[in-house]
């Protein structure tokens, strides 16, 4: 019994290592995105693209891991709760692995003509959204309700800079109907990383619910991604 209870554990840990993985991948694209996007480098979208199929392999490994686990040893309780949050935590970190493609794809746009403006509040965005996805992991792996509720809090200032930056935009295309592709691009980019930085509160409140068996998501609610 205790040879599988510890079985148990060395594959609970592996799940969690794989999602710890995953993250960091996701997290690189998100600032390679940018990279791609402040120093005009079209090489950086390769390896973003490269990155996006590590992003899914992984996806594909922590399914196929969560589900055996739920199949074959029946866990009750925390360990239940730890396994189906890891499962959509799982779901989360892809969604974000595609917003940075959505990123790299608006980035090629403005990378074919003269920059707009000096890019300053998008990158500090970004560095928000990437700093609040690798909290929330940090989170998950230490069960840190406290860590949580930071990342829910820092989703506030991640809309700030979104409607900070549209109002600048919509000033330039008012003034100029030459920037309006270009500012477009920028707006587009700004939301796709203020719904990195959603994924990453999700994360936050399935922390919370995996803790402490309380759900968060309400009355603010989780809020879905749109077509474009």
């Amino acid at each position: 019994m205790d040879h599988l209870v510890r079985q148990f554990d060395r594959d609970l840990d592996n799940l969690k290592q794989k999602l710890l993985r995953m993250a960091a991948t996701a997290e690189l694209m998100i600032k390679q995105t940018i990279s791609e996007l402040v120093e005009r480098d079209r090489d950086l979208a390769r390896d973003v693209r490269a990155e996006e199929q590590e992003v899914n392999r992984l996806q594909l490994e922590i399914d196929e891991a969560a589900m055996a686990l739920l199949a074959t040893q029946q866990p009750v309780a925390a360990d239940l709760r730890f396994i189906l949050v890891a499962i959509r935590i799982n779901g989360e970190i892809e969604r974000i692995g595609d917003l940075a493609i959505n990123i790299t794809q608006n980035v090629d746009v403005l990378l074919e003509q003269p920059p707009l403006k000096p890019l300053i509040d998008i990158p500090m965005m970004a560095d928000v959204a990437q700093q609040m996805v690798r909290e929330s992991l940090h989170a998950f792996v230490r069960r840190d309700v406290l860590q949580a509720q930071n990342v829910i809090a820092n989703d506030d200032k991640v809309d700030a800079f979104k409607n900070q930056i549209i109002r600048e935009l919509l000033t330039y295309m008012m003034g100029d109907p030459r920037s309006i592709e270009r500012a477009l691009a920028l707006i587009l980019i700004a939301r796709h990383i203020e719904r990195i930085a959603d994924h990453a509160t999700n994360i936050a409140q399935d922390v919370i619910y995996m803790v402490q068996g309380r759900d968060v998501r309400h009355p603010k609610g989780r809020r879905e991604e749109t077509p474009q």
